[in-house]
């Protein structure tokens, strides 16, 4: 019995670290595949080989990116790491940050 007593706290330190890891590990893996729902032919987006590319065909396990005019390339879904958002928000930032609507 004061075998088991000793072993016990290390068991349930490991018992939760498998938990909570495995859990962070599901929610990754849930975000990956909404992006991966969520990905639309003209969508902008970045591979896991850096790569910027415009998505102009998607199947179920592949997309089709046009890396530059007439140049069309096919990758697995798997390499869509995010999308690209357009940059007018970036833009509307600014001119709200500048307090008066004009650029200097």
């Amino acid at each position: 019995m004061g075998e088991l007593t000793v072993f016990l706290p290390l068991l349930i330190v490991m018992g939760a670290f498998m938990f909570f890891a495995s859990r962070r590990q599901r929610k990754a893996m849930q975000a990956t595949i909404d992006l991966h729902e969520s990905l639309r032919v003209g969508d902008r987006v970045h591979t896991t080989a850096g790569l910027e590319a415009t998505i102009v065909g998607i199947t179920d396990d592949s997309v089709e990116l046009m890396i530059a005019p007439g140049v069309v390339t096919t990758w697995m879904k798997l390499a869509i790491r995010d999308k690209i958002e357009p940059e007018i928000a970036e833009a509307a930032e600014i001119e709200l940050a500048d307090g008066d609507g004009t650029r200097d």
